[in-house]
């Protein structure tokens, strides 16, 4: 049975005595995984103690408060980036600090669980981090290795499919058994919570089918010219639901067409990945302006909106598999954490690049240039 280093970083003694109680027989597993993983844990009283612990052990979760005497945690957290060590950090807080801890989580932490918290709660936070970190790692390990990791990886992720469609189950079989009454408004919060699942594992599901067809090479690719605003027209139209629902009006201007030699379901996946973030991430009465051009030797794709924004530091993360941007705005807004790294590929294989700016609570800008002499090898 593997273990993981877990090291809790906390300068009262009861917190790290019962963190050590509630995960001491404590495993995390996967069905198709022999063995579970179990916690090797290690204390630390201080954040001086901590930085110490960490150069030693490498410790693979660090569980952190951040009110520590000398150094506080998100001093050690800024120097955990800066070593750019391979380790996932949550943050422990009390209610009151509730807005450190998710400025915490933008400077790299992955989550916090706030004080006090029960053994159940902080089994299953370490459980959700436990799988993040391993499915970050087989991500890494996706370009080195063999057919059986990429198996492994994807089962992972289909497992993880299980937890919403328990959740839709049991909603139907309350509404089947009829168990709030006859009046279906009753029942409105359980079909929302539904759809809401439904629509995550849409994303997840689909994002995975363009990932493995980037990643495995075998998608047969059909070059070819294509007009790219006629492509955005469609990717508009097929958004419009999306942003009807969310309040978003969706604005397409280009004065002339633009012809690029390329394959169409990848410039597809394109423009629905760009269009929908900035419906998705907009806010109430919002507006996305697209925008497709060739000034001289190149094509630029811009994608406005009027959303929630980002900081220097969020604008960072961006483009990594699995990874989503978390903080206060972002906490209700599902998605699978794939789709523009999806996107990032998809330019490279172009030759391209991506340009982003972003302001916070007025908007960001995608801007995307392909080289107009060149195509995808």
């Amino acid at each position: 049975m593997e273990k993981l280093n877990l090291l809790v970083v906390d300068d009262e003694p009861g917190i790290r005595t019962g963190v050590i109680r509630s995960l001491q027989n404590f495993s995390v597993g996967f069905p198709f995984m022999e063995d579970d993983f179990q916690f090797n844990i290690i204390e630390a009283g201080s954040g001086e103690e901590a930085l110490v612990l960490i150069d030693q052990h490498h410790p693979d979760i660090i569980l952190l408060d951040n009110k520590l005497p000398g150094i506080e945690g998100v001093e050690v957290l800024e120097q955990i980036k800066d070593k750019e060590i391979d380790t996932m950090v949550m943050m422990i807080t009390s209610f009151a600090s509730l807005e450190l801890a998710v400025k915490a989580t933008n400077n790299g932490a992955y989550s916090f669980i706030p004080k006090p918290f029960t053994p159940q709660e902080l089994r299953g936070a370490v459980e959700q981090i436990t799988k993040r970190l391993f499915l970050k790692r087989m991500t890494k390990k996706m370009n080195t290795v063999g057919k059986q990791v990429r198996f492994m990886f994807l089962s992972v992720l289909s497992h993880e499919l299980k937890s919403p469609l328990n959740a839709i189950e049991g909603y139907l079989r309350m509404m089947q058994d009829k168990q709030m009454g006859e009046n279906i408004d009753d029942y409105e919060k359980m079909i929302s919570r539904s759809l809401e699942r439904i629509s995550g594992m849409r994303t997840l599901i689909m994002d995975l089918l363009d990932l493995t067809k980037i990643e495995s090479g075998k998608k047969l690719r059909e070059f070819k010219q294509l007009n790219l605003c006629e492509t955005a027209r469609v990717a508009v139209d097929s958004m419009e639901p999306y942003a009807i629902q969310r309040n978003v009006t969706v604005h397409f201007n280009s004065e002339k067409d633009v012809i690029f030699y390329a394959d169409s379901d990848e410039m597809e996946i394109i423009f629905n990945n760009l269009i929908s973030n900035a419906i998705k991430y907009n806010s109430e009465n919002g507006e996305v302006f697209i925008t497709v051009d060739r000034i001289e030797d190149e094509i630029i794709v811009t994608v406005r909106d009027t959303g929630i924004g980002m900081t220097q530091e969020e604008i960072g993360k961006l483009f990594q598999e699995f990874v989503r941007i978390k903080n206060i705005k972002t906490k209700n807004i599902s998605g699978s954490g794939l789709g523009l790294s999806i996107l990032k590929k998809l330019v490279e294989m172009y030759s391209g690049k991506i340009e982003v700016t972003s302001i916070p609570d007025e908007g960001s800008t995608f801007k995307i240039i392909f080289p107009y002499d060149k195509c995808a090898i």
